[in-house]
């Protein structure tokens, strides 16, 4: 049984950091690119971030380039989001998830599995 866990949510001020990470289990982590959502009240989920399977490639939401920086530890097969410069409008639920592929595309419909999110708030 696939599982994804997200911790390190919480309530920030603007300008802030928060380090969000995923706790994977029940797969070869190795043998999957992980990924960053958010999903803000009323709005859609969004992509924020994706790494690839050999973590040699990472994309980011242009809105979130050169604050937030995606990483994995294989050895304890987490995947993180560090998220510095923090901005009100990056509060949201934020989910990690996981594809089989090397690289999946931004949409969130291809990934296979889900964690069950953590709340992140910017205060103003």
């Amino acid at each position: 049984q696939v599982q994804l866990v997200e911790s390190g949510g919480g309530l920030v001020q603007a300008g802030g950091s928060l380090r969000l990470s995923c706790a994977a289990s029940g797969l070869t982590f190795k043998n999957y690119a992980m990924g960053w959502f958010r999903q803000a009240p009323g709005k859609e989920r969004e992509f924020v971030a994706r790494i690839s399977r050999s973590a040699g490639i990472t994309d980011y939401l242009e809105s979130v380039k050169g604050r937030f920086t995606i990483s994995t530890d294989n050895a304890k097969n987490t995947v993180n989001l560090q998220m510095n410069s923090l901005k009100p409008e990056d509060t949201a639920v934020y989910y990690c998830a996981a594809h089989s592929s090397w690289f999946p595309s931004r949409a969130d419909r291809v990934y296979e599995y889900w964690g069950q999110g953590t709340q992140v708030t910017v205060s103003s």
